[in-house]
Protein backbone atom coordinates (compact mmCIF):
# COMPACT_ATOMS: atom_id res chain seq x y z
CA UNK A 1 0.00 0.00 0.00
CA UNK A 2 1.09 3.45 -0.77
CA UNK A 3 2.62 5.31 2.14
CA UNK A 4 0.61 8.75 0.69
CA UNK A 5 -2.08 9.06 1.82
CA UNK A 6 -5.36 9.40 0.08
CA UNK A 7 -7.07 12.58 -0.76
CA UNK A 8 -10.08 13.41 2.09
CA UNK A 9 -9.56 10.63 4.42
CA UNK A 10 -11.93 8.57 5.86
CA UNK A 11 -15.99 8.15 6.53
CA UNK A 12 -17.89 5.94 9.08
CA UNK A 13 -20.86 4.32 7.36
CA UNK A 14 -21.60 2.33 10.47
CA UNK A 15 -19.81 1.82 13.81
CA UNK A 16 -18.16 -1.33 11.74
CA UNK A 17 -17.68 0.01 8.45
CA UNK A 18 -15.10 2.64 7.62
CA UNK A 19 -14.22 3.49 4.04
CA UNK A 20 -11.93 6.22 2.27
CA UNK A 21 -13.63 9.14 0.92
CA UNK A 22 -12.49 8.66 -2.80
CA UNK A 23 -13.60 5.29 -3.74
CA UNK A 24 -13.28 3.78 -6.87
CA UNK A 25 -16.50 2.93 -9.65
CA UNK A 26 -16.08 -0.50 -11.43
CA UNK A 27 -18.76 0.29 -14.14
CA UNK A 28 -16.22 1.05 -16.73
CA UNK A 29 -14.43 -2.09 -16.61
CA UNK A 30 -17.02 -3.66 -18.48
CA UNK A 31 -17.52 -3.25 -22.26
CA UNK A 32 -18.56 -0.21 -24.26
CA UNK A 33 -21.99 0.81 -22.90
CA UNK A 34 -21.00 -1.34 -20.21
CA UNK A 35 -22.08 -4.57 -21.80
CA UNK A 36 -19.63 -7.42 -22.27
CA UNK A 37 -16.43 -8.36 -21.25
CA UNK A 38 -13.45 -5.17 -21.17
CA UNK A 39 -11.39 -4.77 -24.24
CA UNK A 40 -8.13 -4.93 -21.95
CA UNK A 41 -8.77 -7.78 -19.38
CA UNK A 42 -4.84 -7.25 -18.09
CA UNK A 43 -5.21 -3.43 -17.58
CA UNK A 44 -8.69 -3.82 -16.22
CA UNK A 45 -6.88 -6.29 -13.50
CA UNK A 46 -3.85 -4.05 -12.86
CA UNK A 47 -6.25 -0.87 -12.30
CA UNK A 48 -8.38 -2.85 -9.68
CA UNK A 49 -4.99 -3.91 -7.79
CA UNK A 50 -3.58 -0.76 -7.82
CA UNK A 51 -6.96 1.04 -6.51
CA UNK A 52 -6.25 -0.86 -3.47
CA UNK A 53 -2.63 -0.36 -3.51
CA UNK A 54 -3.42 3.22 -3.64
CA UNK A 55 -5.15 2.83 -0.08
CA UNK A 56 -8.82 2.73 -1.78
CA UNK A 57 -10.96 0.55 0.44
CA UNK A 58 -14.36 1.91 -0.89
CA UNK A 59 -15.05 0.16 -4.49
CA UNK A 60 -18.87 0.30 -6.12
CA UNK A 61 -20.00 -1.87 -8.39
CA UNK A 62 -23.46 -3.75 -9.42
CA UNK A 63 -24.13 -7.50 -10.94
CA UNK A 64 -25.63 -5.41 -13.89
CA UNK A 65 -22.42 -3.99 -15.04
CA UNK A 66 -21.68 -6.24 -18.17
CA UNK A 67 -23.82 -8.10 -16.56
CA UNK A 68 -21.87 -9.83 -14.35
CA UNK A 69 -18.34 -8.56 -15.92
CA UNK A 70 -17.34 -6.06 -13.08
CA UNK A 71 -18.06 -8.45 -9.90
CA UNK A 72 -16.17 -11.08 -11.75
CA UNK A 73 -13.13 -9.30 -12.53
CA UNK A 74 -12.76 -7.92 -8.82
CA UNK A 75 -13.28 -11.62 -7.25
CA UNK A 76 -10.37 -12.09 -9.81
CA UNK A 77 -8.51 -9.38 -9.25
CA UNK A 78 -8.82 -9.21 -5.09
CA UNK A 79 -10.35 -12.21 -3.50
CA UNK A 80 -9.69 -12.91 -0.97
CA UNK A 81 -10.38 -9.40 0.07
CA UNK A 82 -8.05 -7.86 2.59
CA UNK A 83 -10.83 -6.93 6.30
CA UNK A 84 -10.08 -3.71 5.17
CA UNK A 85 -11.23 -3.27 1.43
CA UNK A 86 -14.94 -2.60 1.44
CA UNK A 87 -17.44 -3.71 -1.77
CA UNK A 88 -20.86 -1.76 -2.34
CA UNK A 89 -23.23 -3.13 -4.57
CA UNK A 90 -26.74 -2.39 -5.81
CA UNK A 91 -29.60 -4.12 -7.64
CA UNK A 92 -33.07 -2.71 -8.96
CA UNK A 93 -31.83 -2.82 -12.57
CA UNK A 94 -31.32 -5.61 -14.79
CA UNK A 95 -29.45 -5.49 -18.44
CA UNK A 96 -31.97 -6.40 -21.60
CA UNK A 97 -30.38 -7.64 -24.84
CA UNK A 98 -30.49 -4.22 -26.31
CA UNK A 99 -28.02 -2.86 -23.52
CA UNK A 100 -31.15 -1.15 -21.63
CA UNK A 101 -31.51 -1.09 -17.72
CA UNK A 102 -35.23 -2.53 -17.17
CA UNK A 103 -36.50 -2.05 -13.53
CA UNK A 104 -35.86 -5.39 -11.60
CA UNK A 105 -37.30 -4.10 -8.05
CA UNK A 106 -40.07 -7.59 -7.75
CA UNK A 107 -39.05 -9.39 -4.36
CA UNK A 108 -37.32 -12.23 -6.34
CA UNK A 109 -35.66 -9.96 -8.55
CA UNK A 110 -34.28 -8.33 -5.83
CA UNK A 111 -33.37 -11.69 -4.27
CA UNK A 112 -32.21 -12.88 -7.15
CA UNK A 113 -29.92 -9.56 -7.48
CA UNK A 114 -28.28 -10.16 -3.91
CA UNK A 115 -27.53 -13.92 -4.70
CA UNK A 116 -26.21 -13.22 -7.79
CA UNK A 117 -23.66 -10.33 -6.67
CA UNK A 118 -22.43 -13.16 -3.73
CA UNK A 119 -21.56 -15.71 -5.99
CA UNK A 120 -19.95 -13.26 -8.88
CA UNK A 121 -17.87 -11.61 -6.22
CA UNK A 122 -17.59 -14.72 -3.52
CA UNK A 123 -18.56 -13.38 -0.70
CA UNK A 124 -20.68 -15.16 2.00
CA UNK A 125 -22.06 -11.44 2.93
CA UNK A 126 -22.02 -7.88 0.88
CA UNK A 127 -21.14 -5.07 3.18
CA UNK A 128 -23.59 -2.31 1.69
CA UNK A 129 -26.02 -3.25 -0.99
CA UNK A 130 -28.07 -0.07 -2.65
CA UNK A 131 -31.53 0.00 -3.93
CA UNK A 132 -31.37 1.49 -7.13
CA UNK A 133 -34.87 3.10 -7.24
CA UNK A 134 -35.07 5.36 -10.38
CA UNK A 135 -35.09 4.65 -13.91
CA UNK A 136 -32.86 4.74 -16.57
CA UNK A 137 -33.20 8.78 -17.13
CA UNK A 138 -32.77 9.21 -13.01
CA UNK A 139 -35.39 9.23 -10.07
CA UNK A 140 -38.88 8.58 -11.09
CA UNK A 141 -41.33 9.08 -7.96
CA UNK A 142 -43.01 6.19 -6.36
CA UNK A 143 -42.85 3.87 -3.85
CA UNK A 144 -39.85 1.81 -3.09
CA UNK A 145 -40.95 0.37 -0.17
CA UNK A 146 -41.65 -3.73 -1.52
CA UNK A 147 -38.51 -3.73 -2.85
CA UNK A 148 -36.76 -2.27 0.44
CA UNK A 149 -38.42 -4.51 3.06
CA UNK A 150 -36.87 -7.29 0.94
CA UNK A 151 -33.60 -6.12 1.13
CA UNK A 152 -34.28 -6.04 5.00
CA UNK A 153 -35.32 -9.19 5.07
CA UNK A 154 -32.14 -10.32 3.33
CA UNK A 155 -30.13 -8.01 5.64
CA UNK A 156 -32.18 -10.07 8.63
CA UNK A 157 -30.55 -13.14 7.33
CA UNK A 158 -27.40 -12.19 7.34
CA UNK A 159 -26.55 -11.63 3.89
CA UNK A 160 -26.30 -7.62 3.89
CA UNK A 161 -24.52 -5.80 6.49
CA UNK A 162 -25.82 -2.10 6.08
CA UNK A 163 -28.09 -0.86 3.13
CA UNK A 164 -28.63 2.37 1.14
CA UNK A 165 -30.45 3.69 -1.67
CA UNK A 166 -29.41 4.85 -5.74
CA UNK A 167 -31.20 7.55 -7.89
CA UNK A 168 -33.50 8.55 -5.58
CA UNK A 169 -35.36 11.03 -4.47
CA UNK A 170 -35.03 12.69 -1.07
CA UNK A 171 -38.94 11.06 -0.55
CA UNK A 172 -38.07 7.45 -1.37
CA UNK A 173 -34.75 8.45 0.91
CA UNK A 174 -37.68 9.28 3.92
CA UNK A 175 -39.70 6.10 2.67
CA UNK A 176 -36.56 3.85 3.23
CA UNK A 177 -35.36 5.36 6.75
CA UNK A 178 -39.19 4.67 7.91
CA UNK A 179 -38.71 0.60 7.62
CA UNK A 180 -34.99 0.75 8.55
CA UNK A 181 -31.24 2.89 8.68
CA UNK A 182 -29.85 3.46 5.32
CA UNK A 183 -25.77 4.61 5.67
CA UNK A 184 -25.71 6.02 1.68
CA UNK A 185 -27.59 7.94 -0.96
CA UNK A 186 -26.11 7.37 -4.33
CA UNK A 187 -27.07 10.24 -6.90
CA UNK A 188 -26.19 12.41 -10.20
CA UNK A 189 -24.71 15.67 -8.72
CA UNK A 190 -21.24 17.41 -9.69
CA UNK A 191 -20.31 21.13 -9.23
CA UNK A 192 -22.44 22.17 -12.14
CA UNK A 193 -25.60 20.22 -11.07
CA UNK A 194 -26.36 21.13 -8.11
CA UNK A 195 -29.86 19.73 -7.64
CA UNK A 196 -29.38 17.77 -3.94
CA UNK A 197 -27.85 20.56 -2.35
CA UNK A 198 -30.27 20.81 0.50
CA UNK A 199 -30.29 17.32 0.51
CA UNK A 200 -26.51 16.71 1.20
CA UNK A 201 -27.16 18.91 3.62
CA UNK A 202 -29.77 17.06 5.61
CA UNK A 203 -28.10 13.96 5.07
CA UNK A 204 -24.83 15.59 6.83
CA UNK A 205 -26.76 15.93 9.57
CA UNK A 206 -27.28 12.72 10.39
CA UNK A 207 -24.17 11.26 9.19
CA UNK A 208 -25.61 9.09 5.85
CA UNK A 209 -23.06 9.63 3.10
CA UNK A 210 -23.69 11.26 -0.10
CA UNK A 211 -22.11 9.54 -3.27
CA UNK A 212 -22.36 11.79 -6.89
CA UNK A 213 -21.67 9.46 -9.70
CA UNK A 214 -20.70 11.62 -12.93
CA UNK A 215 -18.80 14.54 -11.95
CA UNK A 216 -18.29 16.13 -15.42
CA UNK A 217 -21.74 15.10 -16.91
CA UNK A 218 -24.55 17.31 -17.86
CA UNK A 219 -22.21 20.63 -17.60
CA UNK A 220 -23.23 24.07 -19.68
CA UNK A 221 -20.62 25.31 -22.44
CA UNK A 222 -20.28 27.71 -19.82
CA UNK A 223 -19.83 25.82 -16.50
CA UNK A 224 -17.69 23.89 -18.99
CA UNK A 225 -15.28 26.87 -19.73
CA UNK A 226 -15.18 27.81 -16.46
CA UNK A 227 -14.23 24.43 -14.67
CA UNK A 228 -11.35 24.25 -17.76
CA UNK A 229 -10.10 27.70 -17.18
CA UNK A 230 -9.49 26.77 -13.08
CA UNK A 231 -7.69 23.77 -14.44
CA UNK A 232 -5.76 25.37 -16.19
CA UNK A 233 -5.06 28.04 -13.85
CA UNK A 234 -3.99 25.35 -11.68
CA UNK A 235 -2.22 23.02 -14.47
CA UNK A 236 -4.42 20.21 -13.72
CA UNK A 237 -7.49 18.71 -15.41
CA UNK A 238 -11.44 19.29 -15.26
CA UNK A 239 -11.64 16.05 -13.31
CA UNK A 240 -8.98 16.65 -11.20
CA UNK A 241 -11.10 20.13 -10.02
CA UNK A 242 -14.19 18.89 -10.11
CA UNK A 243 -13.20 15.44 -7.29
CA UNK A 244 -11.48 18.24 -5.27
CA UNK A 245 -14.71 20.57 -5.24
CA UNK A 246 -16.66 18.00 -4.72
CA UNK A 247 -14.33 16.42 -1.56
CA UNK A 248 -14.69 19.87 -0.05
CA UNK A 249 -18.25 20.51 -0.73
CA UNK A 250 -19.51 18.62 2.22
CA UNK A 251 -17.77 16.31 4.61
CA UNK A 252 -20.27 13.31 4.17
CA UNK A 253 -19.39 13.12 0.44
CA UNK A 254 -17.64 10.15 -0.83
CA UNK A 255 -15.94 9.76 -4.40
CA UNK A 256 -16.43 6.67 -6.86
CA UNK A 257 -14.77 7.89 -9.83
CA UNK A 258 -14.20 5.04 -12.36
CA UNK A 259 -11.74 4.57 -15.46
CA UNK A 260 -10.33 1.68 -16.99
CA UNK A 261 -6.81 3.05 -17.37
CA UNK A 262 -3.94 2.75 -14.66
CA UNK A 263 -3.05 5.90 -15.80
CA UNK A 264 -6.04 7.98 -15.29
CA UNK A 265 -6.77 6.32 -12.02
CA UNK A 266 -3.40 7.34 -10.67
CA UNK A 267 -4.14 10.90 -12.12
CA UNK A 268 -7.72 11.09 -10.67
CA UNK A 269 -6.48 10.00 -6.62
CA UNK A 270 -3.88 12.96 -7.33
CA UNK A 271 -6.00 15.55 -8.29
CA UNK A 272 -8.76 14.97 -5.49
CA UNK A 273 -5.78 15.88 -3.31
CA UNK A 274 -5.87 19.22 -5.69
CA UNK A 275 -5.80 22.28 -2.68
CA UNK A 276 -8.42 24.68 -3.83
CA UNK A 277 -8.08 28.40 -2.55
CA UNK A 278 -10.92 29.73 -1.36
CA UNK A 279 -11.28 32.20 -4.49
CA UNK A 280 -11.47 28.66 -6.79
CA UNK A 281 -13.87 27.16 -4.80
CA UNK A 282 -16.16 30.68 -5.09
CA UNK A 283 -15.48 30.66 -8.36
CA UNK A 284 -16.57 27.33 -9.11
CA UNK A 285 -19.73 26.97 -6.41
CA UNK A 286 -20.87 30.03 -8.64
CA UNK A 287 -21.40 27.76 -11.63
CA UNK A 288 -24.21 26.10 -10.79
CA UNK A 289 -25.77 29.68 -11.34
CA UNK A 290 -25.00 30.14 -14.86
Amino acid sequence: MTDTPLPGGAFDLADDLVVTRFGYGAMQLAGPNVMGPPSDHDEAIRVLREAVELGITNIDTSDAYGPYVTNQLIKEALHPYSDSLHIITKVGARRDADGGWPIARSPQQVRDGIYSNLKNLGLDVLDVVNLRAGGPMGPEPGSIEEAFCTLVELREQGLIRQLGVSNATPDQVAEAKAIAPIVCVQNFYNVGNRHDDAFIDSLADEGIAYVPFFPLRGFSPLQSDVLSAVATRLETTPMSVALAWLLRRSPNILLIPGTSSLAHLRENAAGAGLALTDADYAQLDAIAAT
